[in-house]
């Protein structure tokens, strides 16, 4: 291991991009939310709508990340922005609960496949556990021979996961004849009792917005891309435009298969249409595609969460010896104590509590980073800016009104755990202060070069 005199090295290319944002997007939701969206809107087009409104929302989102993320490239993801435009502290407070929700999130991830496994080689359950610790384990030892690996890594398992789903919408399309279900009426009647019109329209709005966040994966890696003006705009959008068809594809062929209140209220719409057309051999096939699509997501979280926790100590905003890096271009430390706090949640089982705390944080994060927009176009109207965002001040604006909706709806739906988030923000305070004052030296003024 070397010192942290070497720094990241600019190594990565537009296919990294494009493998990190999709690796990061596409996730276990998309498996799960049709039957949710289904319940909620229980006509055709407007189902498969709710997708396409939802991709376009998210690539507004991108269009105003992508001018950040090329006008400050540096490695980190949002909380970058959040350090220049608002100050120290609200870098503080963003950069930890991101990297603390994001290893919560490896955890997540982690035990699903851990579950799949156990459930497609007749293992005993309570080795779920210990083979999710095991796959963190194995991930981060792979991370750590150096970021060329950690590329090629990306590049495979999220390669891995493209197919997969698109065997699972070609078996739909291909055996949809046989597929055999009764209506699930009364979940669909629950659906319809709580919310209707324009309520259900936003509350499936909402749950479709969150399958597709994961879109800003290559701002975290900027000073690492080799031309971040050019690459995170094109990464992000190419990445959405294929996030989207996969998407659209899986409902279309949900839709085919099986009417839609055959899946209405589903907790997991591909295990329901997947069973009505293959029987019991349909768990199998959905939890091989689980298996086989969701390690793109721990590679992609780990790289992440590392390069959040190296950022924030090069600035003295977290542990000095997270800066230091090794000759392959790793943040070795802040690798290793990523993988540690994913495995520290998985023993503990308290990852699904602190991402619904994160939640908040989550949303209030974008609004940020939308804000950040508006202040730098008004303080820094000459700065130079690679990628200039389509239609400010309207789009950004529009996607900053719906993150604040969101926030409100998040408080709305989730009192205890939002009131929990409000109280950590309020806790951080005397915390900054305290880690302020026993630095060594003040946080250096970061330099942005394209």
């Amino acid at each position: 291991m070397s010192n942290s005199h070497n720094g990241l090295l600019k190594i990565l290319g537009l296919s990294f991009g494009l493998a990190v944002a999709v690796g990061n997007t596409i996730g276990g939701g998309i498996l799960r939310t049709p039957g949710e969206i289904a319940g909620l809107l229980p006509g055709v087009p407007a189902f498969l709508g709710i997708w396409l409104i939802g991709g376009l929302y998210a690539l507004l989102g991108a269009n105003a990340l992508a001018e950040l993320g090329t006008m400050m490239p540096r490695s980190g993801g949002q909380y970058i922005f959040a350090r220049r435009v608002f100050g120290d502290y609200a870098g503080f407070v963003v950069g930890w609960m991101d990297w603390i929700s994001t290893c919560a999130s490896i955890a997540a991830i982690s035990i699903v496949i851990g579950e799949s496994l156990v459930s497609v080689f007749s293992l005993s359950h309570d080795l779920a556990s210990p083979i999710a610790m095991a796959i963190v384990a194995a991930f981060t030892i792979l991370l750590l021979r150096g970021t060329k690996l950690g590329d090629n890594a990306q590049r495979l398992t999220s390669l891995a996961k493209t197919v997969a789903l698109l065997v699972l919408v070609g078996a739909c399309f291909l055996f949809a004849g046989r597929a055999h279900a009764e209506p699930a009426a009364a979940a669909a009647a629950t659906h319809a009792a709580t919310a209707s019109g324009f309520v259900a329209f936003l509350l499936a709005a909402q749950s479709v917005i969150y399958t597709y966040d994961g879109w800003s994966g290559p701002i975290y890696f900027s000073e690492e891309l080799d031309d971040p003006g050019r690459q995170i705009p094109r990464s992000m959008f190419y990445s959405l435009a294929l996030v989207a068809a996969i998407y659209l594809l899986i409902n279309i062929a949900f839709v085919y298969a099986l009417p839609l209140a055959s899946f209405a209220g589903s907790s997991l719409a591909a295990g329901t249409v997947a069973h009505a057309i293959f029987g019991a051999a349909g768990e199998l096939l959905v939890r091989v595609v689980v298996i086989v699509s969701l390690p793109s997501a721990v590679n992609a979280c780990l790289l992440m969460a590392s390069r959040t926790l190296y950022s924030m100590s090069r600035d003295g905003l977290a542990v000095r010896p997270a800066t230091r890096v090794n000759a392959g271009g790793t943040p070795t430390v802040a690798l290793v104590a990523s993988g540690a706090v994913a495995l520290a949640f998985l023993a503990s089982g308290t990852f699904e509590t602190i991402i619904a705390i994160a939640a908040f944080f989550f949303v209030g994060d974008y609004a940020l980073s939308f804000c950040a927009v508006f202040a730098l176009r008004s303080r820094e109207p000459a700065a130079e800016r690679p990628y200039r965002a389509v239609g400010h001040p309207w789009t950004t604006g529009f996607v900053l009104l719906g993150s604040l909706a969101f926030l409100v709806s998040a408080v709305v739906a989730d009192r205890r755990n939002s009131l929990f988030a409000l109280g950590i923000l309020l806790a951080s305070y005397p915390v900054y202060r305290l880690r302020r004052r026993v630095s060594a030296a003040p946080a250096p003024t970061p330099q942005y070069l394209s």
